[in-house]
């Protein structure tokens, strides 16, 4: 028994414990991506095994394809709207919970609760009881207590109301987790700093913010925005659950994650079209990141 304990075992039991876990990694997720990217070269329209290569022509055709090149339109877009609002709002709830003096973690629990939500049951909650688009919806209801009309939220496009479902579902649900990012970074913060500005005369508020908080929260902001960018270009349920009905999927608001699923899995699985749209996809994701990381100074030498 001492002998397996001792200290040249240490590698053996190492891969005891983490063996499964990494051969599950290696089986569900490397072997899949791995096998993805072969297919995206090959002719693969309702079959895993095809056998007619065709370079790279399933790449160009994505590419070319105009409701591929849409859906990255709608990415933007839906960037363009989630990660400010996910941004600012999270940053204001650490903020207004670091300065709680009494049932502070009350407060964090409860604005980190819907994280734990799936993302599919909140979809259909905001769908079905919310934004519903006849008179029993909750955002209707309110509507007409002031007379106004009733609003078919997810239908109508012009004005585009279905943003503000969408929206306003993804930041419910992931708001409380980068806050609890920002309060980590908040509670790192040293209280030498404040009290060092309050004797320099800083007055509290939007001062001490600009020139001590949100410079000390810099490696927290860049990390919080690389992985709302990542978690934007993800986004698939909501759109999935809160548009799609019997008749299918609108033509609007249909992210990439969305097309590559109707073209790899809908009416014609094309199987390698929608792998090589999924390989250009997390192209695009890795450029982007790897932008961001270049441009925030991410991983360069301290001043």
């Amino acid at each position: 028994m001492s002998r397996l304990l001792g200290t040249q075992n240490r590698t053996l039991w190492f891969w005891v414990f983490v063996g499964p876990f990494a051969l599950g990694l290696v089986l569900f997720t490397y072997v899949p991506l791995a096998w993805s990217v072969y297919l995206s070269f090959f002719d693969a329209h309702n079959t895993v095994s095809p056998t007619d290569f065709v370079g790279l022509d399933n790449y160009t055709s994505m590419l070319r394809n105009d409701a591929f090149t849409d859906s990255l339109v709608t990415f933007a877009v839906f960037s363009a709207f989630i990660v400010p609002t996910t941004f600012v709002l999270s940053l204001a709830l650490a903020l207004m919970v670091n300065r709680t003096r009494r049932a502070q973690a009350f407060f964090r629990s409860v604005f980190f609760l819907p994280a734990a939500c799936s993302y599919v049951v909140a979809a259909l909650i905001w769908k079905l009881s919310i934004f519903n688009g006849v008179r029993f919806g909750l955002a209707n209801t309110v509507l007409g207590w002031f007379g106004a009309e009733q609003v078919a939220w997810l239908s109508t496009t012009e004005p585009p109301w279905y943003w503000l479902v969408i929206v306003t579902v993804r930041l419910w649900l992931q708001a409380g987790f980068y806050m609890i990012l920002f309060l980590a970074g908040l509670q790192r913060i040293s209280p030498t700093l404040y009290e060092a500005a309050a004797v320099d005369g800083a007055r509290p508020g939007w001062q001490v913010l600009r020139h001590i908080t949100l410079p000390q929260l810099r490696a927290t902001s860049i990390a919080v925005t690389l992985l709302l960018v990542i978690n934007a270009f993800q986004a698939f349920d909501e759109f999935y659950n809160l548009l799609s009905d019997s008749r299918g999927y609108p033509p609007y608001a249909r992210p990439p994650l969305v097309y590559l699923y109707y073209t790899a899995l809908g009416q014609g699985q094309n199987l390698g079209l929608g792998s090589a749209g999924a390989v250009i996809l997390a192209l695009i994701i890795a450029v982007v990141t790897v932008g961001q990381a270049r441009w925030f100074g991410l991983g360069g030498k301290e001043d």
